[in-house]
């Protein structure tokens, strides 16, 4: 298993008693979760409001190009998203941090 540090004796040591076991990871893994559940959310709202503006836009040229921009464009926020989480994945790795978990 991996060594993690122990952040509360080394606030301690720097005289920051006051943070205890906060530290980036520990902040980052408690907001990850709920940003990835609204990064989710949204994304399923512009998908459905993409394909609904390509459904009703049938006949209109101009309709169907803004639907797909917005299809595209959530696809591209979820892509980005999914390369951040596993980027961070990553890094819990390399630096033996608490980030994702």
């Amino acid at each position: 298993m991996a060594d993690f540090i122990d952040y509360k004796t080394l606030n301690n040591a720097l005289g920051n008693s006051k943070l205890g076991n906060s530290d980036v990871g520990g902040i980052l893994s408690s907001l990850l979760p709920t940003t990835l559940t609204l990064a989710g959310l949204i994304l399923f709202g512009m998908l459905v409001a993409g394909g609904f503006t390509m459904l009703v836009g049938a006949a209109d040229k101009e309709s169907q190009e803004k639907g797909k921009k917005q299809v595209t464009s959530a696809l591209t926020g979820f892509v980005i998203i999914f390369l951040a989480y596993w980027i961070a994945q990553i890094l819990q790795v390399i630096f033996k941090i608490n980030i994702v978990s």
